[in-house]
């Protein structure tokens, strides 16, 4: 797992105006906390936030909050601007590096399904994963190879296995599969019904004809 240095710089809690002037001037205000200690406030330079948010990989964070002060953490939210889409704040949660910690990973899809041939589309439920595992077995990512698979086929957690990593999901919450358009699939029940219909019609009119007749 890959690690990223963040320098960034202690604020005092502070005012919305004063919290919108930090924006201003390209930083961007958060939290870094960790469990049994005050949170810490803080403010980074946007771009530094980039590699970590905009990303297909998991990181820790070295945070650098002074020459000799270095605390190892993980991003653990962050809010956009719903009109620009703007990072507004995070958070970042300090880690222990002998202490299993609960984190979402990316899922990185690879290989063309053998069902693609037969008409399947690739549908994916899932692209993060919550696992739980020390800080240094954090997997960037999670590979899932999909080549083998056919029309109605799918990858399931259970599916998976990583070696000191476990997933914090039931093991039968489908991950990706290969399906049928669903245009495809309606289509033939659509004609069935129509068909149903018709053979319906004759039937009573039969039946109506005959009642005619016995009177």
């Amino acid at each position: 797992m890959s690690e990223i240095t963040i320098q960034a710089k202690k604020r005092e809690l502070s005012t919305k105006g004063a919290v919108n002037k930090l924006r201003r001037n390209g930083e961007i205000p958060g939290i870094y906390y960790t469990k049994g200690t005050e949170p810490i406030p803080i403010s980074v330079q946007e771009l530094s936030l980039n590699p970590i948010v905009y990303t297909s990989e998991a990181h820790i964070i070295d945070l650098q909050l002074g020459d000799n002060e270095v605390k190892k953490s993980i991003l653990k939210n962050i809010q956009f601007d719903p009109v620009t889409d703007k990072i507004v704040h995070f958070d970042l949660l300090g880690i222990s590096l002998d202490k299993e910690i609960d984190i979402e990973v990316p899922i990185a899809i690879e290989g063309q399904p053998k069902g693609i041939k037969d008409g399947g589309i690739i549908q994916q439920s899932m692209y993060k994963l919550h696992v739980l595992c020390l800080p240094g077995d954090i997997p960037e990512h999670i590979t899932i190879n999909i080549s083998d698979l056919g029309v109605g086929d799918a990858v399931h957690v259970k599916d998976l296995s990583i070696e000191r990593v476990k997933f914090l999901h039931n093991e039968e919450v489908i991950i990706v599969a290969v399906v049928m358009p669903r245009a495809q699939v309606e289509a033939p029940v659509a004609v069935a019904e129509t068909l149903g219909e018709e053979k319906v019609e004759p039937e009573v009119i039969s039946k109506g004809k005959q009642v005619e007749d016995e009177e």
